[in-house]
């Protein structure tokens, strides 16, 4: 299946969004069709060469209204758009104020007597009905667009709620017209409609406005996104020259420099130099990131001090910031399941409403009320009539909150994801790289009477032909020189075998070495200890006997005890699902607060895992990489795929959190609700407003001595509900992270001066005297630690030492 979005012209109402959706789906290949009424975007799913752009476009044409095919959002063509709808609502405006003052006018005219205002002594009331016939042209014309879209829908029987406005104003205008006449033919004194007709266009006109202008906020959180990325960029050339080209010239492999204060401009990696960088536009974490030689940067990030030259590995549609742009631009265009309710009922609602406002009308005039008197039921009804708040209650919310979600690191990629999340029980962490930090170490290597760098050396050689992360943390402790490899194997869920010297060698897990028939009991009593201190273990064997095992630990990320906790406040069930043994498996959970643990379970298993937890009516969110973990994602009611702010395109997912924090998911699941109440809260007045306004319209409260609904008041209310709907969904952007839900991110330097581990941990010692949970790498020769002191405190605190940060 291929996506494509267009751009929609002309609509005014949900009515009109479910005749261009019912006109497109009709085509041959169209497998979905969703317009946004906010958003006036329509987005499709259809088989690839089934149908072309120009046979929707044609669609949407003969069903009355524009479209185009929308090319890549980008800064250029956000800024476009906002221009030429500052524009169009520069023209609204103007037609608007000047429809509104000849309104106030004709009122006057019409109605001065009955409010015992100074008044025109008129010769005679043909005078004054001319007046007002006069006055109420210039208002027709400005206000044409509504009637001649409305007249367009009538003659395409898909009424819109221009439709009604057209009919209630044409008939109270022309009613008018043929008293007029009457009265210059007979001179007799008729009832006149010009103010009603007049101030309702004026009124409908200035309510339509309103709504133009609040659903313009609705996309500043998109809008703000597309600005972080800078107009120019200063490119490295071979011989060292510094040339300032548009950032959309900039390849891939080209050096570019950024200077303090400046803006990044496409993603990359680190050549020379050092510096802090504030990633909160990707991550939605406020803590600037120490970035030197060898660190990824990412476009649209802000250079905070320091200059660095570095590589461009992404530039235009492949950036992290570009991938983040379209995906909450297709989440903003999507719709939630909860929408479908106002669908149906916006696919009848404007023939049911003109029906009801006629048969009010005959019913009145049958009764014995005058002409005039149902005349003023039928024009009440038609104008009070509002599918617009019905058409805006969901896509706006939609777009408030996917927009604050991207910028606090999360991204939902649909309506659906939004929706669904609320209605998970249950939550499936994945171990590595969601509960830890994915980046295991070597902590110790226990031999069977071998030595330990013979055990190592077997280990590394195998290993280094995997890309599992312990094989990764296996090959990072090695130092000596790789021994050749035959018929190397890969044994998922088990581990390696090889060939080395003639010998066949095995590094894995205790199921390997069952399977191998090698005997570990020797080493029991020391695997039995490292195992209920978390450590991983990997046996490695040679010809079947035992030579050592390796322990690899995963330390827990810094907040998954707290995020676990919260998760659990909600009223969420959190499980953990691993492949590693029991044992490990319940020594990590222990230390998260996780009582409920599936171990032992193979990557291929694991979507069988999720279903089995399915079966009791639970629905399930699990939490993982995105990759090792896709079947399990796809399997879950919602995918949620946790990244490092740069790997933004999982396919399995239906939920990134950018920033890696587990915390994460305890904004999207606040966030989710608070979308969710908004919509229901959106939806409820679009209904309520309807129920409550029809009846009244229909002259209820005057069959029981109450007033009649003056159909002038009927437009105001109208204009306001749509309005409201708006505002409401504006609330969304009040939404904040608490600071439970914040975690400061690892500040990282590099250390001068280290030699041994004694090294090391004297300058753990020394820096931890200012800042908290540092760790220092001797390999890397790097320290990461979580505070605010510069470079300055850091080097004052190790000014009796021999070592040094930069």
């Amino acid at each position: 299946m291929e996506n494509a979005q267009f751009k929609i012209t002309g609509m005014v109402c949900a009515s009109c969004a479910q005749t261009i959706e019912q006109a497109v789906r009709k085509l041959p290949g169209i497998d979905e069709a969703n317009v946004n009424l906010a958003s006036e975007r329509m987005q499709i799913e259809f088989e690839n060469q089934a149908v072309t752009p120009a046979q929707v476009i044609q669609a949407v044409v003969n069903a009355g209204y524009g479209a185009e095919l929308a090319g890549e959002l980008t800064k250029e063509s956000d800024q476009h758009d906002r221009q030429a709808k500052q524009i169009e609502l520069g023209k609204q405006k103007r037609s608007m104020i000047s429809a509104l003052v000849v309104a106030v006018v004709l009122m006057y005219v019409a109605m001065a007597s009955d409010l015992h205002l100074p008044m025109i002594n008129w010769r005679n009331t043909l005078s004054m009905a001319s007046v007002e016939l006069l006055l109420s042209l210039p208002i027709i014309w400005l206000g044409r667009s509504y009637l001649i879209a409305g007249a367009k829908a009538l003659a395409n029987l898909h009424p819109n709620m221009d439709s009604l406005v057209l009919v209630g104003t044409a008939t109270a205008w022309l009613y008018s017209v043929v008293n007029t006449v009457i009265m210059a033919v007979s001179g007799a004194e008729q009832p006149l409609y010009y103010e009603a007709s007049g101030t309702i266009l004026a009124l409908i006109m200035l309510g339509k406005y309103i709504e133009a202008l609040s659903k313009q906020k609705t996309t500043n959180s998109l809008t703000s996104l597309l600005t972080l990325i800078p107009a120019t960029a200063e490119v490295v050339g071979d011989s060292g020259d510094v040339t300032t080209v548009d950032v959309n010239d900039i390849h891939v492999g080209d050096h570019v420099l950024v200077k303090s204060g400046q803006s990044i401009p496409v993603d990359g990696k680190v050549l020379t130099g050092q510096t802090t960088v504030d990633e909160s536009m990707l991550t939605g974490e406020s803590m600037p990131v120490t970035k030197m030689t060898g660190d990824p940067v990412v476009g649209g990030s802000i250079n905070k001090n320091g200059q660095v030259t570095y590589e461009a590995t992404h530039v235009g549609s492949d950036t992290a910031l570009a991938h983040i742009v379209k995906l909450v631009s297709d989440a903003q265009g999507s719709k939630a399941p909860i929408a479908r309710l106002a669908d149906r009922i916006s696919g009848v609602f404007v023939p049911v409403i003109m029906t009801i406002a006629l048969l009010g009308a005959i019913a009145w005039l049958i009764s014995g009320q005058s002409l005039a008197f149902s005349l003023t039921i039928f024009v009440s009804v038609l104008v009070i009539a509002c599918p617009c708040a019905l058409g805006l209650a969901t896509p706006t919310a939609i777009m408030v909150g996917t927009g604050k979600g991207a910028q606090h690191g999360v991204l939902f990629k649909n309506g659906t994801a939004l929706e669904q999340l609320t209605q998970v029980n249950t939550v499936v962490l994945d171990k590595t790289g969601t509960i830890t930090e994915g980046q295991p170490r070597v902590t110790s290597i226990e031999t069977n009477h071998q030595d330990t760098s013979t055990v190592l050396q077997l280990a590394v050689s195998l290993e280094y032909y995997s890309d599992h992360p312990l094989a990764a943390a296996i090959v990072e402790a090695n130092d000596q020189q790789r021994l050749p490899v035959e018929g190397f194997k890969t044994r998922p869920g088990f581990g390696l075998t090889g060939t080395i010297d003639d010998k066949v060698i095995a590094a894995g897990n205790q199921k390997l070495m069952a399977e191998q028939n090698v005997d570990v009991s020797s080493l029991s009593a020391t695997t039995d200890r490292l195992t209920v201190q978390a450590q991983t273990l990997i046996y490695v064997a040679s010809d079947h006997e035992l030579m050592g095992v390796i322990a690899v630990a995963d330390p827990v990320k810094e907040d998954s005890r707290k995020a676990v906790l919260q998760l659990k406040e909600r009223g969420l069930n959190v499980v953990m699902l691993t492949g590693d043994n029991r044992a490990t498996a319940m020594a990590i959970a222990q230390q998260v607060g996780i009582t409920d643990v599936i171990s032992d379970v193979l990557p291929d298993q694991k979507a069988a895992a999720i279903q089995q937890i399915q079966t009791d009516n639970t629905r399930v969110a699990m939490v993982g990489d995105g990759i090792n973990d896709a079947p399990a994602l796809v399997q879950a009611d919602v995918g949620v795929a946790i990244g490092n702010g740069t790997d933004v395109a999982v396919d399995s997912a239906s939920v990134i959190l950018m920033n890696s924090d587990l915390s994460s998911l305890v904004t999207a699941h606040r966030l989710s609700h608070a979308t969710m109440t908004n919509i229901k809260e959106n939806l409820f007045w679009a209904f309520f407003y309807n129920v409550l306004g029809i009846p009244v319209a229909l002259g209820v409260l005057y069959l029981f001595g109450g007033p009649l609904l003056n159909p002038m008041i009927a437009a105001a209310a109208m204009g306001f509900s749509s309005v409201t709907v708006v505002l409401n969904a504006l609330r969304l952007n009040r939404f904040k992270v608490s600071k439970n839900e914040r975690m400061n991110k690892m500040n990282k330097v590099a250390v001068e001066g280290m030699m041994c581990q004694g090294c090391a941990d004297t300058v753990t010692e020394k820096l931890g005297q200012v800042v908290s949970n540092v760790k220092v790498d001797l390999d890397a020769k790097s320290a990461t630690f979580d505070g605010d002191a510069n470079i300055d405190q850091l080097n004052q605190t190790l000014a009796d030492t021999p070592y040094s940060v930069k």
